[in-house]
């Protein structure tokens, strides 16, 4: 056979192979919910802007409904949109909704070591024992949050140092937040300056701005493709192993000094209980589970809490009749004392600015995406087990049948007419149902406890008259990521 008959069975047999899957989907597409029509490989990608996809789902939704398909290739993938389509999945079926499907910016490294990226009884173990160990130091409890008071002052006087100058804020709350969490995992905080602490951070940052660009969304599209091509998308994986190296080191530093009756921090934690379950061929408690179980809570303390401090300062500077009422309240409830957790019970405009801050702000606007567990009916619609579902949060936030006015920033959508605030299910900022984020308690003390004490200490000010202030992302994916500014923090007397 020559070249040019053996090059063109070559291509009969791709193009029937390409027909044959093509019509398996079309096939397919009638038993699920409706979508734009697929196309052969790219699925329907042709719809989605790479730049904005949210804002394609969301049109999409307007066009097919709250629950729709749309396929990534081959693979179709079920969109959420809005409360009550999420409500009906991932809470009324959690169980169901509970697993997790692929999502290679995380497992590609991870490969499910963890409690975020595994599912069935090794998600349940090392979930169950993540929740436990956050509570046992602390987490909602006084001795947790003197941690954070004590790193809201560490802010405060830094912030304090700039005397009153403009200042980029990101670097010192991305320091803040993350120390918050390093206090945990780590048993110990780390001076700002330190080098090695300034690295991790940055390795953190950098990865949530590429998971959220298009480099990032096509990577974990076409994994199998992209991880070939040269991009941005290649700096997660060594960012992931700066941050691998350095939990190792100090695994290794707390194996030495090990007490089993006094543990200092999640690592040692850990460390136990892997000597407890040695003998047992099928524990999921190991060294890499353990690197890897690290590595997932220091990511996922650091970067969305200090967003969203980020997102609290600028919407303050734009809108100072907010930021007045709110100071007023902290200065009628707390004071010049160190606030705490429980003056959230006297502070219901505060309670709603940060719960509007969070639903706003909206610093994960997709959730990442679950899988099927068991064969589901939703609807007139049964679902395979192994089926992808993507819940957009964002929906859920900008809900009409929900808030009243979820166009604009209102601390209003969480009071009533007498000022009460008003609990909403709706407010979804660490997503629902069984994959909620387990680090939730925590991070709703680190915000409440370091807004007030830098509304408490300090006057801020903005370059720009509050109509220029933007608040509007400058990337969009896994998050929200909120735009550079400067501002002047000016100790008040």
């Amino acid at each position: 056979m020559d070249l040019y008959s053996l090059v063109t069975v070559l291509l009969v047999i791709l193009i029937t192979s390409l027909l044959a899957k093509y019509t398996k989907i079309l096939l397919e597409r009638s038993e699920l919910p409706p979508g734009p029509t697929p196309l052969p490989v790219i699925g329907t990608l042709y719809k989605i802007n790479f730049s904005d996809i949210v804002t394609s789902l969301l049109d999409l939704s307007k066009k097919y409904g709250d629950i729709f398909t749309v396929y990534e290739g081959n693979q179709p993938v079920i969109v959420l949109c809005g409360y009550k389509a999420i409500k009906e999945t991932l809470i009324d079926k959690a169980e169901e909704f509970s697993g997790r499907a692929y999502y290679p910016s995380f497992f590609d490294f991870t490969k499910g070591d963890d409690f975020a990226f595994s599912s069935g009884e090794k998600w349940k173990e090392l979930r169950r024992f993540a929740v436990h160990t956050l509570g046992s130091f602390g987490v909602g409890k006084h001795s947790f949050e003197e941690r954070i008071q004590q790193e809201a002052l560490y802010l405060t006087d830094v912030l304090r140092k700039t005397n009153g100058s403009p200042v980029d804020p990101n670097h010192h709350i991305l320091r803040a937040m993350s120390n918050v969490i390093c206090s945990v995992v780590f048993g110990n905080r780390f001076e700002y300056k330190d080098e090695h602490f300034q690295k991790l951070v940055v390795c953190v940052q950098d990865n949530f701005r590429i998971m959220s660009t298009r480099w990032g969304l096509l990577y974990n599209t076409f994994p199998n493709v992209i991880k070939h091509l040269p991009g941005p998308h290649r700096k997660m994986m060594e960012n992931f192993a700066i941050m691998e190296d350095f939990i190792k080191k100090k695994i290794e530093n707390n194996m030495k000094t090990l007490d089993s009756n006094n543990p200092r921090d999640f690592i040692d934690c850990f460390l136990i209980k892997m000597e407890k379950e040695k003998n047992n061929e099928g524990t999921f408690y190991n060294s890499n589970t353990l690197v890897m179980c690290a590595l997932i809570l220091f990511f996922g303390g650091t970067e969305t809490v200090s967003s969203t401090l980020r997102y609290t300062l600028l919407l303050l500077m734009k809108h100072p009749s907010v930021a007045e009422k709110f100071c007023s309240e902290i200065d009628n409830v707390i004071g010049r004392r160190p606030p705490i957790y429980e003056d959230r019970h006297n502070m219901p405009y505060t309670e709603a600015f940060i719960s509007e801050i969070q639903r706003y702000a909206d610093v994960t606007p997709l959730a990442i995406p679950h899988e099927l567990t068991a064969d589901t009916q939703i609807r007139n619609y049964t679902f395979k087990k192994g089926t992808v579902f993507i819940p957009l949060l964002t929906s859920v936030h900008i809900d009409k049948t929900q808030f009243s006015n979820p166009e604009n920033f209102d601390p209003k959508n969480f009071l009533d007419e007498n000022g009460k605030l008003i609990k909403k299910e709706a407010l979804m900022p660490f997503s629902a149902g069984r994959r909620i984020c387990p680090g939730k308690n925590l991070a709703v003390v680190e915000i409440f406890i370091f807004i007030t004490t830098l509304l408490q200490n300090f006057t801020i000010k903005s370059l720009v008259p509050p109509e220029k202030i933007s608040v509007a992302p400058v990337e969009t994916g896994l998050g929200h990521i909120p735009p550079s500014f400067e501002i002047c923090f000016l100790p008040r007397l």
